[in-house]
């Protein structure tokens, strides 16, 4: 049995994240997480080529998952396919708060699907009806007859119906029903068949024509219920009270059920859920919508497809009635491996049980949308969601997203002209940081922690990736670095993180005075071994200087934040702060002395940088290394010794944009890095994912352990970046 679908915080997790939290629960297979992880689950466009007529290309649309779901005691983590935002995070809550009161009950007594054969231009209409009835028997040997296989399935026409309609002309037609049980399949094909073998009989029978022979997407002998109950206690928001929005809930149903145009957006809520879970698992959802709505008119009058009432014990009860013919396996499930991946993620085994998770779902949608509307009002709800859309519309980069869209939220006026002045903004006050003190990040090529042992080292810088400004104060030490979420008063006698590294800057630099205000910004993300706390201890020296006219010299900036890298690391090999100090590619060696080689090269490498969702904590990984190297040091200073050939033979690759050469030295590199255990499974996976789109070489870059990669993409730099992204990556160009 599957985990407890209660997962908290998904939404907060990265795209990488939440597919191994599930992965970690069970509900993912490892080859499944594979498959997503790495973007193999999208439709390849020779499969749809052959799907459908005219292919120019696979149109994409958003995967999620709706976690909490309890359906008859049997906990799912539903999957949906929808571009519209907030109907996740909408039913996901309602799925959690029905879990108090014990979920959603569901039930679906018989799945039959309709096959009509229309026959006109009958004499004798009483005597035609009399004739199938006697020969329903016959008729039904025949149309099994049709799919022998799916009888021997247990499936087949289970009963022929007949029935009289009146045509626009006052003439009459006769319309024959074949109910079909198609299983575990959608059906439409079988019934189809069935119906165009038996439809010359049934015309002879009845001495007249046949007009049509189709399945009819009415699938009322297919009708699935379901029932969800909630607390008021559950239901309460803010000054309304549960009984209150319980109240309200119930009598927005009341009105659906007087007023066909409310019904028909009351509806619309219930298949925003129904057809999220129909179009991830590869079902009609067309078919299923003319179905639902059909149903909803059957009567004469557009009726609301669930009900609200208050049950007998106070609580609000919610029922869907609704027609549902579903399958689990044929057509393009087969075909499309992502729809393949959905139904073994919603854990279904069955077309009824699928049908019963969707009414629950469809339910759980409607209930979401009657709630907001009793009150916070409905586009509250939508606000934060539809931002996010407007600011990727708006082309706001990933750096600064958040940023971004918090300040479109803040503003009221959610459009795409004010994201773009937003991010404009926001380009105004990078480029004032040209005035500031900077230094860069790094990338290391090759030379991960021989490094270290005195072997040499490959590294390019990022450019400008961290600006740092002083000023004086009276209100003591603060620091604040906006984007790593730190804004922090430091004390003298502070000695751990950042605050240690400042106050050793400080008596570094023998500075006195009542205070500082240290502002820094941070294109590095933290703990990604991308060098960013050498930078750091670089720009506050650097911008300390600048401020008190101190008049130092790069070897002395350089020394400074060689302290400070001891705090954070241990035993540094030094690499970090020179590179931040000098920004130029270069080759590095410490050991009885130091050798550095600044090294020119024709052009900017096509590198890519991928963090992954775990930080690297380099300190962590360098003592794990030392301990491993202690205990066989024969073994790891051969390895050391063949990660140096390789950062040299690299260094004269990258001098000569010899893209291939180099690309297939990072290959063995991340071979070595693997082998001396600082690799992970993520990080492989990362690696797979950019050599798969067309990377000539990919590797880890830092200390490992988490972190971030590098991938080396002559002539393939958007097709990389895309493919790491589409799996929930953040990407950096080696230019940041």
């Amino acid at each position: 049995m599957l985990s407890d679908s209660r997962i908290k915080g998904l939404y907060r997790l990265s795209i990488a994240e939440r597919i191994r939290a599930l992965e970690q629960q069970g509900w993912l297979s490892a080859a499944d997480a594979e498959l997503l992880q790495q973007g193999k689950h999208v439709l390849p466009p020779a499969v749809a080529d052959r799907m459908i007529e005219n292919v120019v290309g696979v149109f994409g649309l958003p995967m999620a998952v709706a976690p909490n779901f309890v359906v008859n005691d049997q906990d799912y983590i539903v999957p949906m396919v929808v571009e519209e935002p907030s109907i996740v995070a909408a039913t996901s809550n309602a799925a959690r708060l029905a879990r108090s009161s014990g979920g959603f009950t569901a039930s679906c007594s018989e799945s039959l699907l309709v096959g009509q054969i229309h026959v006109t231009n009958v004499d004798d209409t009483e005597l035609a009806l009399s004739k199938l009835n006697s020969a329903s028997a016959e008729l039904l040997e025949r149309a099994n007859a049709v799919h022998p296989r799916l009888v021997t399935r247990g499936g087949g026409v289970r009963e022929v119906v007949s029935r009289l309609i009146s045509l626009d002309d006052d003439t009459t037609a006769i319309a024959v029903h074949m109910l079909v049980d198609t299983c575990d399949a959608m059906g439409a094909n079988l019934v189809n068949t069935i119906c165009e073998a038996v439809a010359s009989q049934i015309a002879e029978l009845c001495g007249g024509r046949v007009a049509l022979a189709i399945l009819s997407n009415l699938a009322d002998r297919s009708l699935v219920s379901a029932r969800v109950r909630y607390r008021p206690a559950d239901l309460a928001t803010g000054d309304t009270s549960g009984d209150q929005v319980r109240d309200r809930i119930v009598l927005a149903s009341q009105i659906a059920g007087a007023d066909p145009y409310r019904a028909a957006t009351h509806n619309k809520g219930v298949m925003n859920g129904v057809d999220a879970v129909a179009i991830a698992t590869g079902n009609d959802w067309r078919a299923i919508e003319a179905g639902a709505h059909a149903f909803a008119a059957l009567t004469g009058t557009y009726k609301p497809l669930t009900t609200w009432s208050v049950a007998d014990n106070g609580e609000l009860q919610g029922d869907i009635e609704i027609p549902l013919k579903v399958g689990v396996v044929g057509g393009n499930l087969d075909a499309n491996p992502a729809v393949a991946a959905a139904i073994r993620l919603a854990g279904v085994e069955s077309a009824i049980e699928l049908a019963e998770l969707m009414a629950a779902v469809g339910l759980a949608q409607n209930f979401a949308a009657l709630k907001a509307l009793a009150t916070t009002g409905i586009q509250d709800g939508h606000m934060r969601l539809h931002a996010r859309s407007v600011a990727a519309t708006a082309g706001v980069p990933d750096e600064c997203f958040d940023e971004v869209l918090n300040e479109l939220i803040a503003s009221g006026d959610i459009k795409v002209q004010k994201a773009q002045e937003i991010l404009a903004g926001r380009h105004l006050i990078s480029q004032r940081r040209e005035s500031c003190a900077t230094a860069a990040g790094k990338v290391i090529l090759l030379g991960e922690h021989a490094v270290v042992y005195g072997r040499h080292a490959l590294a390019l810088p990022i450019p400008d990736a961290v600006s740092a400004q002083v000023s004086k104060s009276d209100a003591g030490v603060n620091i604040s670095i906006p984007e790593w979420g730190v804004s922090e008063r430091v004390d003298a006698d502070d000695s751990s993180g950042i605050a240690a590294a400042l106050n050793l800057i400080l008596r570094e630099l023998d500075v006195a005075g009542p205070g500082y205000e240290i502002h820094l910004r941070s294109d590095l993300p933290r703990a990604m071994g991308l060098g960013s706390s050498a930078a750091l201890a670089v720009a506050i020296v650097r911008a300390f200087d600048a401020e008190l006219e101190l008049g130092l010299d790069d070897s002395r900036v350089n020394a400074i934040a060689f302290e400070c890298e001891k705090l954070a690391h241990g035993t540094p090999s030094g690499i970090d702060n020179t590179i931040a100090t000098y920004a130029v590619p270069m080759t590095f060696r410490n050991a009885e002395s130091l050798h550095v080689e600044h090294l020119a090269l024709p052009e900017p490498p096509p590198i890519i940088i991928a963090c992954s969702s775990s930080p690297g904590l380099t300190v962590e990984q360098v003592a794990g290394v030392r301990a491993r190297h202690d205990e066989h040091p024969a073994r790891y200073e051969a390895l050391f010794d063949e990660i140096d050939v390789l950062s040299q033979a690299g260094a004269n690759a990258l001098v000569r944009a010899d893209y291939a050469e180099l690309g297939m030295l990072m290959n063995i590199c991340q071979g070595l890095l693997s082998a001396i255990q600082v690799s992970t499974a993520e990080l492989e996976g990362m690696v797979q994912i950019a050599r798969s789109a067309g990377a000539s070489g990919a590797k880890l870059t830092g200390g490992g352990g988490g972190g971030s990669i590098i991938a080396l993409c002559p002539g393939r730099v958007p097709e990389v970046r895309s493919a790491l992204a589409s799996a929930g990556f953040k990407t950096l160009n080696l230019s940041q």
